[in-house]
């Protein structure tokens, strides 16, 4: 049998970003996966997904991310995409009360189409818009220490963070990866 066909990968890792519509969930993903930003609004319909493959802890992993539409009436839709996930990436808009106030919803969701082995992590984005705040960072962080997750501010439009998020993440991942084997 051929070998030369041999993976380009160490690790495939799913991870799913969720969170109320207009959170900048898409923007997020365009920005890691294609270093780009728009400032128009595109509502995602279902689900969209991309590849990327990133250097971790001298292992190169290929990460693919799923885009899930926030709105309530794609909720039926999402529940399939949690199957199978590694990792995943709950987000608030930080200008926005409310996508912050549907956290527990969003971990109640994961919860009940997740076990326990799945990663999470609590993105604040647009933390550019620092005279928009609604969520002090402090905030972000007593929310993701009750949860006990890690969290992390972004700003997909000017970059901050993004790529830091998706590696702590993956580091998590990692890291659960070698628990795991120890057993």
């Amino acid at each position: 049998m051929n070998e030369s066909r041999s993976r380009d990968y160490d690790l495939l890792y799913k991870i799913i970003l969720i969170g109320d519509s207009g959170v900048g969930k898409s923007c997020i993903l365009l920005r890691f996966s294609d270093d780009h930003f728009t400032e128009s609004y595109i509502t995602t319909i279902g689900v969209d997904f991309r590849f990327r493959t990133i250097k971790v802890n001298e292992k190169i992993v290929k990460l693919q991310i799923w885009d899930t539409a926030g709105q309530e009436r794609f909720r039926t839709i999402t529940s399939a995409y949690y199957r199978g996930a590694d990792g995943i990436i709950i987000i608030y808009d930080t200008t926005d009360r409310n996508s912050f106030l549907h956290i527990n919803d969003w971990v109640n969701e994961i919860d009940k189409y997740t076990n326990e082995e799945t990663c999470k992590l609590l993105v604040g984005n647009k933390a550019d818009c620092k005279d928009e705040m609604e969520i002090p960072t402090t905030e972000g962080e007593n929310k993701a220490k009750e949860l006990n997750i890690p969290f992390i501010e972004t700003s997909a439009k000017d970059s901050t963070n993004v790529e830091l998020a998706f590696t702590m993440i993956t580091q998590e991942l990692i890291k659960k990866k070698k628990k795991k084997k120890k057993i």
